[in-house]
């Protein structure tokens, strides 16, 4: 099978069609050129036009011809179209506390450029193109992250800089809009009818941010089975539990897989195959793993299908229909974000699950009293504490992220004078979504400097499986084995790097193929 592309190796998406994550991981967060088809050109023309001939024409349109919210009842002339397009970007910029991390807006201002190129949203394509610039020169916007419902504020931030107001980075400086995109070799613009209302409305925050937790979370979980397999096999369990006759009375396709990727990582392992027999059943943190794994990993398959579709469409209001000669404004809410919220709540979840169990497949590692090796993996404890503290870290670690998993869209405090009764608050379901995936990676991390550590004291003449020899030889570069106490927060951030990045996965497929 051929290797799909990782984000980081594509170098250009064009917009017009359909977007996968990769393709907005390779833009938000490894910098990827951005390009328009023709036929996304062309959408956003004919939903333009059709405002613009509306607007003449001084038809009643929501956020057009109206005010916002409650204030839809209050009819706005043409002439003051343009000064309430710049007012609700000024209104609504809020969102307060630190700000948003640059992927997050990069993220986001693609997600506006993906929302109004399905040809429903009626933004001008002079308007797009800056923000395109913005993706493509390096300007980042200044959007405080807190204060948000599902929308509105933190994307007001992003837009006060088309117009020159705010704050945005350029090559990692914080300056005022008017001089980064100055020093971008870019001019502010005036908002024309509707361009306010759709740079802030509609669920591209949360989408963005939702994607790149997502993307991590996913990888992570992938990576939890080569690390949980490590730990299978160091801690001399039996792959008896992994057997495929045991996974096939219980058919569910992510505990298939899961259990297939076990036993692909140990199919040419000694210890493994030395081992079968050690005992007849080992604890649940080990012959569980295909379980848990797989119900994880399928949330996260549920919910990257939500986030590509929601990628892949108009989360607009009103949109534009641009069918027939005069089309039609049709006012609905494509803006809530309930159903990635509800899905990032659920992938919250799945990621502590997986967490949870890492930290029980760790304890069992330093802990003498399960291990078969030294407490705290380290040659002469008491005199040292060796690796007993990290798992302190995994403790803490997930309690956090326990806290974080209670669900933010069960949630709901009406707003806007009541015309905006009920709301989704998707937007921390994203937010609280991106601290659990660094979390995880965290625990994953610290289980992975365990397995590293543990290895020292293999007995000789077994050796582990070419795809674990594969990790633990590229740990080893950066990751001295413990003869006695070290400082060790520097390899814990390095073990995390190699698995944010994905190296864990890579080394392991170039040795056994693809993963499931």
């Amino acid at each position: 099978m051929t290797r799909k592309l990782r984000a980081q190796e594509i170098q250009k998406v064009i917009l017009g069609g359909q977007i996968s994550i990769e393709e907005f991981i390779a833009v938000a967060r490894h910098g990827a050129m951005v390009e328009f088809s023709d036929s996304y050109i062309t959408r956003v023309k004919k939903a333009r036009d059709l405002v613009e001939k509306w607007t003449e024409e001084g038809r009643v349109m929501y956020g057009v011809t109206t005010g916002f919210g409650a204030l839809c009842t209050q009819f706005i002339s043409k002439e003051e179209t343009a000064e309430l397009q710049r007012n609700i970007i000024l209104s609504h910029a809020v969102s307060v506390g630190e700000p948003l991390g640059i992927e997050e807006v990069r993220g986001t201002m693609l997600m506006v450029l993906l929302n109004v190129g399905q040809g429903y949203a009626g933004a001008r394509i002079e308007t797009m193109e800056l923000y395109r610039q913005f993706l493509n020169r390096g300007v980042t916007p200044f959007a405080p992250k807190e204060g948000s419902v599902g929308y509105l504020s933190p994307e007001a931030h992003m837009a006060l800089v088309l117009i020159g107001e705010g704050k945005a980075y350029y090559k990692g400086e914080l300056l005022s809009s008017q001089e980064a995109l100055r020093r971008a070799a870019l001019s502010p613009i005036v908002l024309s009818s509707k361009e306010g209302l759709t740079l802030v409305s509609g669920t591209t925050s949360v989408t963005a941010i939702g994607a790149l937790a997502l993307y991590d979370m996913i990888n992570a979980s992938m990576t939890a089975d080569v690390i949980g397999a490590m730990t299978l096999e160091v801690l001399k369990g039996t792959t008896k539990a992994f057997n495929e006759r045991l996974m096939q009375v219980r058919p569910h396709a992510d505990q298939q897989n899961t259990a297939a990727n076990v036993r692909k990582v140990l199919e040419d392992s000694s210890i493994a195959k030395h081992f079968e027999e050690h005992r007849l059943q080992d604890a649940l943190s080990l012959r569980c793993i295909p379980q848990l794994h797989g119900a994880a990993k399928k949330t996260l398959k549920d919910a990257l299908k939500t986030i590509e579709i929601e990628m892949n469409a108009c989360c607009d209001n009103p949109i534009i229909w641009p069918v027939g000669e005069d089309g039609e404004t049709i006012s609905g809410c494509n803006a809530d974000s309930s159903y990635v919220g509800i899905e990032m709540d659920s992938a919250c979840i799945a990621a502590t699950m997986i967490a949870k169990m890492s930290e029980r497949r760790n304890n069992r590692l330093v802990d003498g009293n399960l291990s078969p090796y030294p407490w705290f993996l380290i040659k002469n404890p008491g005199l040292n504490s060796g690796l007993m503290i990290p798992q302190y870290t995994q403790a803490g670690l997930l309690n956090d992220m326990k806290i974080l998993s209670h669900p933010a869209t069960v949630d709901g405090v009406p707003t806007c004078g009541g015309q905006e009764d009920y709301v989704a608050m998707g937007y921390n379901a994203s937010k609280k979504a991106r601290q659990i995936a660094e979390k995880l990676e965290f625990i994953l991390a610290i289980e992975l400097l365990s397995v590293f550590q543990a290895h020292q004291f293999m007995e000789d003449g077994l050796y582990p499986g070419s795809a674990s020899k594969a990790v633990l030889d590229e740990i080893a570069q950066s990751v001295p084995k413990m003869e006695e106490d070290l400082y060790l927060y520097p390899h814990i951030n390095h073990l995390r790097d190699l698995i944010h990045t994905g190296r864990i996965i890579d080394l392991v497929e170039e040795k056994i193929g693809r993963l499931v």
